[in-house]
C-alpha cells in the first residue's frame, strides 16, 4: 500500500486538519474522496481494503466480540492517552488507570500468543500503539509485567511492525 504520512504538531494544528476532521484530531486518513477519522475505523477500512492477511475475524460472532473488546480498550485504556501525551509528568491517575488495565489483561497475554488467539488481529494492532509508548508515559508494570513483556516482544519483533514504525516513533523507545 502506498501512503504518505503527514505529521501534525498537537500544539499547533494546521487549519487544514479542522477542515477535514470536525473534531480537529489525528489520526485522519484521506483516500481519494474518502476522509476517515478515528483510529479503529481507519484500521477496519484498511483491513477491508487490503484483506490479506485479514485482521478482523471472518466469523460474525468473533468479529462482534473483537469490536466489543476494541470498545472496552477505548473506554478503559486509550481514553487516557490524550492526557498522557499532553503532560506525562502530571498524569498520575491516567498512568495508574492504564497500568491497572494492562495488569488486568495480563492473563490474556499469558494464555495465547495474541489477543484473539494464535494470529495477529486488529486488537493487537490497536494495542501496539499504546504499548509502544509505555516508556514515554512513564508506565512500568513492575512484577506484573512478565506476560505483557512476552506479548510486547511478539508484537515488536515482527518485521512488519518495525517497517511501519516511523522515525519519530522509534525515537520514543531510544
Amino acid at each position: 500500500m502506498d501512503f504518505h504520512v503527514e505529521y501534525v504538531d498537537s500544539a499547533a494544528k494546521a487549519e487544514d486538519l479542522a477542515v477535514i476532521n470536525p473534531h480537529n484530531q489525528v489520526p485522519v486518513l484521506v483516500d481519494r474522496d474518502l476522509v476517515l477519522y478515528e483510529a479503529n475505523i481507519i484500521n477496519e477500512y484498511i483491513d477491508d481494503r487490503f484483506p490479506h492477511p485479514q485482521l478482523m475475524p471472518a466469523d460474525p460472532g468473533m468479529r462482534a466480540r473483537a469490536r466489543l473488546m476494541l470498545l472496552e480498550f477505548e473506554r478503559d485504556l486509550f481514553c487516557h492517552v490524550e492526557a498522557l501525551e499532553a503532560n506525562p509528568a502530571r498524569s498520575g491517575s491516567e498512568r495508574s488507570a492504564v497500568m491497572a488495565g494492562l495488569v488486568q489483561l495480563a492473563p490474556v497475554f499469558a494464555r495465547s500468543r495474541y489477543l484473539l488467539g494464535d494470529d495477529l488481529s486488529m486488537l493487537d494492532i490497536a494495542m501496539a500503539s499504546l504499548l509502544w509508548r509505555l516508556p514515554r508515559y512513564g508506565i512500568d508494570l513492575g512484577r506484573d509485567s512478565g506476560p505483557v513483556d512476552a506479548y510486547l516482544a511478539r508484537l515488536f519483533d515482527r518485521p512488519a511492525f518495525m517497517e511501519a514504525t516511523t522515525a519519530a516513533e522509534k525515537a520514543m523507545r531510544e
